[in-house]
């Protein structure tokens, strides 16, 4: 079932560049802190490579949710400091390099540009889930669990098998399993089960400033209307490595499922699918993605010299060098660059809500009546000032009207029984 996760406030806020030009508050920015070309950001290092199958159409460009983190981060193209040497070319049609402690954006190559997710997805899984659930409770897996397509990425989990939750996470994080993540969002999904699991992972990412992020599986499966950014899932996995079981769990190399006597299945092992950790020093974690529409997708984090990286990258072809190969070497640049160096920075979670202005309701952070780059509001002006209430009633209407006509499309393409697909070959890099 496909569900809207957007607020009223959100819709306004959509709509808002339709009726008010307004230009999105972001932290002052020292002149020369992002390096561009004359006439636009220069072109993203990318080796071409043609995906075998066109990605789905993403959303409507929305100028304000492209520039939260800071006005720099509002391209297409590349953005890295003035002092950066050129970053290495990748295949990844977008990427993003952030410190996980500070939140400073090193640099970046089209950094908001919307992607399908793939299994990078079963991040933002984790970051709603491992704080509501018991990793020591034991669960039953059901067939609604095992319902994933024959051939996509899977632990080996059985019906009726009764494991530990902090298995499951185990069988998510080292090997992909979708029937984990199925699991997992029910049991976290409250009343709804994976309806409401999938929910949630839409309120988390919201909350953390993800704001171009939707989920449609909790996999990471392709979905229509599921997507994602580089940026957004910098802040998701920064969310993560901030919970100490997630890092636990990703950095663990093998991992023993136990046997199910009743079910005469016996006990075995599991391996990590990031090569990361086995080939770049000082890898702490990560997570490998791909599918059809997706391609591959990746991230990883590593820490060196006392800093912590993060790399996240989306839409990568593995002609020459597999995903981790292309996030070791975006690390690498990411680690040669000055303390300091930074064209952005990641948002707090709970940040834009936070900046919302308190006198319009529906003006949201997106709108561009907070400072999305988390700096304070120009002396003598307050968030939101300017608008009259006329302007918030009026927009308030007009995201019900742009709510209801996606329900409308959502309920559309449910009627049509589109079918969600993985490629069948396996799915970690």
């Amino acid at each position: 079932m496909r569900t809207w996760g957007p607020s009223v406030a959100l819709a306004a806020a959509l709509l808002l560049p339709l009726s008010t030009p307004v230009t999105p508050a972001v932290a002052a920015r020292p002149a020369g802190s992002a390096r561009r070309l004359p006439g636009g950001a220069p072109p993203c290092p990318n080796v071409p490579a043609p995906a075998t199958r066109p990605p789905q159409a993403p959303p409507s460009p929305d100028p304000a949710a492209r520039s939260v983190g800071g006005a720099a981060l509002d391209t297409a193209g590349l953005v890295v400091p003035p002092v950066a040497t050129a970053p290495p070319p990748v295949t990844a049609t977008s990427w993003l390099v952030a410190d996980l402690d500070t939140g400073a954006v090193l640099g970046g190559c089209g950094p908001h540009e919307y992607a399908a997710p793939a299994s990078v997805q079963k991040l933002l899984l984790a970051a709603t889930m491992l704080p509501r659930l018991d990793p020591n409770r034991e669960v039953t897996m059901t067939a609604g669990d095992l319902a994933i397509e024959p051939g996509s990425s899977a632990v080996g989990l059985a019906e009726g098998g009764h494991y530990r939750i902090e298995t499951i996470w185990l069988g998510l994080l080292l090997k992909s399993g979708n029937e984990a993540a199925n699991a997992l969002a029910r049991l976290g999904g409250g009343p709804d089960g994976l309806a409401g699991g999938i929910r949630a992972m839409n309120a988390e990412a919201h909350r953390l400033g993800a704001r171009q992020t939707h989920a449609v599986t909790p996999s990471g499966l392709d979905g229509p209307g599921q997507f994602t950014s580089a940026y957004d899932l910098a802040l998701i996995a920064r969310a993560c490595f901030a919970d100490p079981a997630f890092r636990r769990y990703t950095a663990t190399r093998t991992a023993q499922v136990p046997a199910q006597p009743a079910l005469r299945e016996r006990a075995f092992q599991i391996q990590n699918d990031n090569m990361l950790l086995d080939h770049y020093p000082g890898a702490i974690g990560g997570k490998t993605g791909f599918t059809d529409v997706a391609r591959h997708t990746y991230v990883g984090a590593a820490e060196r010299g006392g800093r912590r990286l993060v790399v996240t990258l989306l839409g990568a072809e593995i002609p020459t060098q597999r995903g981790w190969q292309q996030g070791a070497a975006l690390l690498d640049w990411g680690f040669g660059l000055p303390r300091g160096a930074a064209v952005g920075r990641l948002v707090e979670p709970g940040e834009l809500d936070r900046s919302a202005a308190p006198a319009t309701g529906a003006a949201s952070a997106l709108a561009g009546h907070a400072d999305l780059g988390g700096g304070a509001a120009a002396p003598g002006k307050r968030p939101g000032t300017g608008l009259s209430v006329t302007v918030g009633a009026v927009l308030v209407a007009g995201g019900a009207v742009l709510l209801a006509r996606r329900r409308r499309h959502a309920a559309a393409v449910a009627a049509t029984g589109a079918v969600l697909h993985e490629a069948k070959i396996p799915e970690g890099d």
